[in-house]
């Protein structure tokens, strides 16, 4: 059976059919798309993609940060389902399970038009969600910058991520100068980063937090400058290894982890630490400095850094800056 030309159609049923015919010939990826290398490959996303979807806690933080409401994300690790910061910005927002097994058929059925993942998370079920939607998948989940400026690309807010990158240069500088004039000679202190869980300690030579005190001039204990995350320790006899001239910790307020920090520091041991003789041992918001992990919580740990040194914060709110 012979199919109608389009001459063979009326002018009504040439009218509606148009729309249709423009979408095969002119396919909206095909009008505007923006080429995203990652680190899995090389995605053709939407120039300006509507329906974003983030599957990380740093991929969430940064759209938000960009001005983006996400379609759908994953819960938080804690402050479930989305942490107290973000709250107000992503209310509503359909949930997708956990960051380590989203839930596929869910993320299916929101139709987004750009999927956000990261390389330790979702390289095995990175073909399947290429097959539901443009899928642009982070390298290092702890490095906010270039989380930030992927996200920034592959969404089309180049210039506004490049002014929250900007904005945040400035403040690391301001920053270094006020406490290099505080401390003076005391500068630049070794700092240790620990962690107090229900049955042991972590210390972090690693990941966000360590990034973050290093870019702002701080550095690392000797023992600490290795290149793994950090280590577990199990037995109180090492709490000499966490010595540093100031700690800062963070911990959930659960009753076993309680338990756990309450014997550790009441050994002798970390009481002859350096920073326990000296009074610098400061607890931090755990998702600011470890949960987080995008340019919101990095500039939550920041300010974080400016009280407990009583150093003037005098620049813009990061959300007020761009």
């Amino acid at each position: 059976m012979a199919h109608p030309s389009l001459t063979d159609l009326s002018p009504a049923r040439f009218l509606a059919a148009l729309p249709l015919l423009l979408l095969c010939l002119f396919p909206p990826a095909a009008l505007a798309s923006t080429a995203v290398s990652h680190a899995l490959g090389t995605t053709e996303v939407p120039a300006s993609p509507e329906r974003v979807m983030s599957l990380f806690q740093g991929a969430t933080d940064s759209a938000v940060a960009l001005g983006i409401k996400p379609v759908g994300i994953v819960e938080s690790w804690i402050e479930k389902p989305v942490y107290r910061y973000l709250r107000s910005s992503l209310q509503e927002v359909p949930l997708l399970g956990l960051e380590t097994q989203p839930d596929l058929e869910r993320i299916a059925w929101l139709h987004p038009d750009l999927i956000l993942g990261a390389q330790n998370r979702h390289q095995d079920i990175y073909p399947l969600l290429q097959r539901i939607a443009p899928t642009v998948i982070a390298e290092d989940v702890y490095d906010f910058k270039a989380v930030l400026r992927t996200v920034a690309l592959a969404t089309g807010k180049t210039e506004k991520g490049q002014c929250l990158l900007n904005h945040w240069r400035n403040r690391v500088t301001d920053f270094r100068e006020r406490i290099a004039r505080k401390l003076g000679g005391r500068w630049p202190q070794t700092v240790a980063i620990l962690s107090f869980r229900a049955n042991h300690a972590r210390i972090y030579y690693g990941g966000f937090a360590r990034t973050i005190l290093d870019e702002l001039g701080f550095q690392s204990p000797e023992a600490h400058r290795q290149d793994t995350w950090g280590i577990k320790l199990t037995s109180q006899e090492s709490i000499p290894t966490m010595d540093a001239q100031a700690i800062f910790y963070f911990m959930q307020d659960e009753p076993a982890v309680k338990r756990t920090f309450d014997d550790w520091t009441a050994h002798p041991l970390w009481q002859n630490l350096e920073a326990a003789r000296n009074g610098q041992v400061y607890r931090v918001d755990v998702v600011a400095w470890n949960m987080g992990a995008g340019i919101l919580a990095a500039n939550h740990m920041l300010d974080d850094l400016y009280r407990h040194y009583g150093l003037s914060n005098t620049l813009p709110e990061v959300q007020d800056a761009c």
